[in-house]
């Protein structure tokens, strides 16, 4: 199977063919992979070289020029380098793009942590009007850059070398794709993101959980959360997300989600602390937690002290 960088590469050069709107803009990262499309479409194959302020800027200036650029690097040099530009040259200038980053949270260990952006989704969280796309495998990936590049509002599409062994549907609903519903249960709702799915449903296979799966967090599916949770037994919900950055980068949304509704959320995902051991992506996802065995041990703990909580409260007072 592909990566998704590699379907982001193979698809961004067929868009280039089919919509003469596009331009696509790289800082050097993944050059080679479009020597094609640079042969066909030198005028909009645009490489900047090392310069990601200038890569920004030069989407941005495409933007307000009437071209849809597609702007890409690793996540740390698109996100979090030229965070300004990306507020000011798109936000506040009022016009859409579509970036894309590659290297997830930890895709790359022995890159260090300057090759690290595990609080890019938090980062652009702080921005206005911003669709966030966190696809799970690499067709879901190319199903979400086609519906953003034939859009014209701005999306962050963010691609990872961790990928589920099979594709989900991804249905277009708002800004993007709606969560959807992967396993039905009574006890608590956990939201799987992009990439960790299958951990998710290997850690809570047996439990009475409802499995809900997102490739899209921003804007983020308050209505699906809303009816998983009304399917609850008892009168509280518990929620967990589970996400491939920067833990509980969601928690303000699900809690914004059901403010009618008494409930606990659990944010896991990245650790804030830094991991210096370079080590494999495995290793990392086990140091989060969030490998199979690691998250079930967290679900099952968060979900027993809130059925706990619930059976001390509707006790005996006295």
């Amino acid at each position: 199977m592909d990566t998704m960088r590699d379907r982001f590469i193979s698809t961004a050069t067929r868009l280039l063919d089919e919509d003469p709107r596009l331009a696509v803009v790289l800082a050097e990262i993944s050059r080679d992979g479009f020597a094609d499309a640079a042969r066909r479409h030198p005028d909009r194959l645009i490489n900047v070289g090392i310069r990601e302020q200038l890569l920004i800027g030069v989407g941005g200036g495409l933007a307000l020029a009437g071209v849809r650029p597609i702007v890409h690097t690793f996540a740390s040099f698109l996100v979090e380098r030229p965070f300004e530009q990306v507020k000011l040259d798109f936000g506040h200038q009022g016009v859409g793009g579509v970036l894309v980053s590659a290297g997830g949270s930890y895709d790359w260990p022995a890159g260090g942590f300057t090759h690290m952006a595990p609080g890019d989704v938090a980062l652009m969280d702080t921005l206005d009007g911003w669709s966030v796309h966190v696809p799970g495998h690499p067709d879901e990936a190319e199903a979400l850059l086609r519906h953003a590049a034939a859009g014209d509002g701005r999306d962050y599409v963010r691609l990872s070398l961790q990928s589920n062994a099979r594709a989900r549907p991804v249905v277009p609903a708002g800004g993007g794709a709606g969560f959807a519903t992967v396993r039905e249960g009574r006890a608590g709702v956990v939201i799987a993101v992009g990439p960790m799915l299958d951990n998710v449903l290997a850690a809570t296979e047996g439990l009475d959980t409802t499995v809900l799966y997102a490739t899209t967090v921003r804007p983020f599916d308050g209505d699906a959360l809303r009816r998983a949770v009304a399917a609850r037994t008892g009168d509280s919900a518990d929620v967990v997300l589970v996400e491939p950055y920067l833990a509980g980068t969601s928690t303000a949304a699900a809690n914004d989600a059901l403010p009618d509704t008494p409930h606990r959320v659990l944010g896991l995902g990245v650790a804030r602390r830094e991991l210096r051991a370079y080590g494999e992506l495995a290793d990392h996802v086990a140091a989060h937690g969030l490998d199979p065995r690691s998250l079930r041990e967290r679900v099952t703990a968060f979900l027993a002290r809130g059925t706990v909580k619930r059976e001390d409260e509707s006790g005996p007072k006295g």
